[in-house]
């Protein structure tokens, strides 16, 4: 690892991704989106490949999943064969803000926590537009500010859970973005913050096993790497969670057709 890792670094050296809403907010999203059997989905910024292993099971679709990280796509090419799904999802290394795939060739495109961090938002967003097809949808599982301004200690706890370089919008900034790339027929469902059951719903996504797997690597990775300790340090002193975290920060599912 370098010797300046990232949160992306880390999470991709234990196998560990997230997104707020776990199982539940995917089975919603999949649902806006008409995702079923025979569909063609991309799912951008996929981590270590848990929503479309999930998809491809539960749904009998085929999958791509697309990641900055090279390691992270290294950990989702694991899954998939792990999970003997490898027949129905690919994996590749990709830019959000620059798709390497053609117009109009999937069925529906979704992301999970994932486009609150470039720093082009509506480039992202009109990626996704473009190689989803006439009549397709491209459906965002994204954080939001419920109320602005957040006040310091929500932005501080914020900053440290999803990630440092996170931007959240409002949900009225997240339906702009799919309005401005020629979306249509928006759906919008906010909801607010429950963090006892976000740290639940990692368990039940990952399942027992998986979560031993990754407990088991954050072990061997505090054991042999200082600059995860001091990630982790980090994470506990700024980790209280703000009394009125539910008052200003939750989540939405924002779903456009093309």
């Amino acid at each position: 690892m370098e010797n300046e890792p990232t949160f992306f670094d880390f999470a991709a050296e234990v196998g560990l991704t997230k997104h707020i809403g776990g199982v539940e907010a995917t089975e919603a999203l999949v649902e806006l989106c008409h995702i079923g059997e025979g569909k063609y989905v991309l799912d951008v910024g996929c981590g270590v490949g848990v929503t479309p292993c999930f998809m491809a099971r539960k749904y009998d679709c085929r999958v791509v999943g697309v990641d900055i990280s090279e390691k992270m796509v290294e950990r989702s090419r694991e899954r998939a064969a792990r999970e003997n799904v490898a027949d129905r999802v690919e994996f590749r290394a990709a830019d959000a803000q620059d798709l390497p795939f053609e117009n109009d060739l999937f069925d529906a495109v979704i992301t999970e926590s994932v486009t609150s961090f470039p720093e082009d938002k509506q480039k992202a967003v009109n990626e996704y537009a473009r190689v989803t097809k006439p009549g397709g949808y491209v459906g965002l599982n994204e954080s939001a500010w419920l109320k602005v301004p957040p006040p310091p200690e929500v932005l501080a706890w914020v900053s440290q859970d999803v990630g440092a370089t996170v931007e959240p919008q409002t949900p009225d900034a997240w339906v702009r973005l799919l309005k401005t790339a020629g979306l249509t027929e928006i759906v919008v469902k906010t909801y607010d913050i429950d963090t006892q059951d976000e740290a639940k719903g990692i368990v039940r996504r990952y399942g027992l096993g998986g979560w031993l797997r990754v407990m088991g690597r954050m072990m061997l990775l505090y054991a042999r790497s200082p600059a995860y300790r001091r990630f982790v340090k980090g994470v506990r002193e700024s980790g209280i969670v703000p009394d009125n975290i539910q008052e200003y920060f939750g989540y939405g599912l924002f779903v456009g057709q093309k």
